[in-house]
């Protein structure tokens, strides 16, 4: 349940702002009352765990330090770039590729800040005598639709072999039910994630995880804003971006609170919510820093590359026009 497309059932018409009623657990932590006059932003993503400390800094006010009043939306991946053409929102998070697919479709957008990268994650599971990339060529793989992030890797990963996705027979499947029929014996490799790989590895010697984002760090989230919204507003920009390293540094001095408040979210306890964090890394300034100088280009080109070799793209977009790292650099 713990992914980009958790909650997809939700119209982006209706923007729904409330987590799935039919999970069980604690109730999520109320937003506070912002300030009279305070301007606001209305932020796309999911309940994917590498979103989740915007939804920190939402819930404990941190927003609200850096003048900016931030509400959160659960909006499928699939309808944000719709939502925001539309106005109903300014700000969307998710992953590198699909900021790439959202521009390519004529949605003009800008990325800001490095939420996240998975770390372990994201993976691709294989019958035991498969033991290497190379061996999955003409096997049966399940893996999501083309679009999709899951789709993206497995493109990713067998490009940096020397394969494409023609070297392989694919089997649509989402990634809970990639996940449970490989459990149950169906196909030869599987790509999905946490906590579905973790299924996975609980077979023991009867499977194995061929490669994760570990290997290959290509799960990459951020957030973005349109150019023309950043250009009208840059202050409130700074306030989104400040409140998420505020968040960060919420979770290094009080960890217990923030894995409560962020668990509530997604209707975990604090313990559980911790539990699915450890696939993934929150980034903070520094480290946003280092990955636009040296990694985001490089990794747009390459990514803009695998989506139009799969179709998933027609034209790749202005890649320079996503990137503005400005606000990554503002203290204040």
């Amino acid at each position: 349940m713990r992914r980009r497309n958790f909650l997809t059932v939700a119209a982006a018409a209706a923007l729904a702002p409330a987590v799935a009623r039919a999970q069980q657990g604690p109730t999520p932590v109320a937003r506070p009352a912002a300030p009279a006059g305070m301007p606001k932003i209305v932020l796309a993503m999911s309940g994917w765990t590498g979103f989740a400390p915007l939804s920190l800094a939402e819930r404990a006010g941190l927003f609200h330090r850096h003048g900016v009043d931030v509400e959160i939306r659960f909006v499928p991946q699939r309808e944000r770039h719709l939502a925001m053409a539309a106005g109903a929102v300014q700000a969307i998070a998710t992953t590198v590729d699909t900021q790439i697919s959202y521009a390519a479709s004529g949605v003009a957008l800008t990325q800001v800040l490095l939420l996240d990268k998975s770390n372990g994650g994201d993976g691709i599971a294989v019958r035991p005598a498969i033991t290497s990339i190379a061996g999955l060529r003409g096997k049966t793989v399940a893996v999501d639709g083309a679009g999709t992030t899951p789709y993206f890797m497995l493109a990713y990963v067998l490009k940096q072999n020397n394969m494409t996705m023609r070297d392989v027979n694919l089997v649509t499947l989402a990634p809970q039910p990639a996940a449970q029929a490989f459990v149950a014996g169906q196909n030869d490799a599987a790509v999905t994630y946490e906590p579905y790989l973790s299924q996975i590895r609980a077979m023991g010697d009867q499977a194995k995880i061929l490669v994760t984002t570990v290997d290959y760090p290509v799960v990459v989230d951020t957030l973005a804003f349109q150019p023309e919204y950043i250009q009208r507003n840059p202050n409130l920009v700074r306030g989104v971006v400040n409140g998420f390293f505020d968040a960060l540094a919420m979770i290094q001095s009080e960890r217990a609170r923030a894995m409560e408040i962020m668990g509530s979210i997604v209707r975990q306890s604090g313990e559980d919510f911790a539990r699915s964090a450890q696939y993934i890394q929150w980034q903070d300034r520094t480290m946003n820093q280092a990955y636009f100088a040296s990694g985001m280009r490089q990794f747009l080109q390459l990514a803009a590359q695998v989506q139009q070799e799969t179709g998933v793209i027609r034209q790749v977009p202005d890649l320079n026009a996503l990137v503005n790292d400005s606000f990554i650099r503002a203290t204040s």
